[in-house]
């Protein structure tokens, strides 16, 4: 299991600046999680009423699937995941870092544009990458 402690503060709170950024600049988003990749809450931005540790923990199952889908499919190591539904989507971005990994997880109503929001998502996960 991976401890929240392995990442720094600072990165820690870059990733609560960006996701509030997100959340504040794209309109239909409702909520940016940044998670470990085992399931804990970093850092998040909520608009409503998601729970922001339920999200993180979600995020580690959909990573795990689509990082055994990527395997088998032999297509190389997974980037996102986008999880389309009748009312929105949900964009899973991993973010690999040397001290811990990371997962971006990004809800939006269907008003949203899913390709900004996908743009955005991956555009954080690089910047988290390096912080």
């Amino acid at each position: 299991m991976i401890d929240r402690q392995d990442l720094s503060r600072t990165a820690a709170a870059h990733a609560q600046r960006e996701a509030r950024k997100l959340v504040d600049e794209l309109d239909g988003v409702t909520a940016v999680v940044v998670a470990t990749i085992d399931g804990f809450n970093v850092a998040s931005a909520v608009i409503g009423d998601a729970d922001p540790a339920r999200v993180a923990a979600m995020a580690s199952s959909i990573v795990a699937i689509a990082s055994v889908v990527s395997e088998e499919a032999r297509l190389g190591r997974h980037k996102s995941v986008i999880v389309q539904t009748e009312s929105g989507f949900a964009v899973f971005c991993s973010v690999p870092r040397r001290d811990v990994e990371l997962v971006i997880n990004v809800l939006a109503r269907d008003a949203a544009v899913l390709a900004l929001v996908a743009y955005r998502a991956a555009q954080l996960a690089r910047t988290l990458t390096d912080a």
